[in-house]
């Protein structure tokens, strides 16, 4: 998770977010099915960022193309 994610998280969801040392052991007040949500939703985000990415990396390489058949 990066820090400009968790900035833009809900508050509530910030203090949930928040690694502590009891934290680390596993969550037994939370449900398996909130956690699966939580993850899904976060591999969902992750997954846009790195196709944005990607559709970056291709428009700079065909714009350096271009220019280096133009010189």
């Amino acid at each position: 998770m990066t820090l400009h994610w968790w900035r833009k998280a809900p508050p509530g969801l910030q203090r949930a977010l928040v690694v502590t040392r009891e934290a680390r052991e596993p969550d037994c007040t939370r449900g398996a099915g909130d956690q699966i949500a939580e993850l899904q939703l976060e591999n969902s985000r992750l997954r846009q960022l790195v196709i944005d990415l990607l559709l970056g990396k291709v428009k700079l390489e065909g714009a350096a193309q271009s220019q280096g058949s133009a010189a």
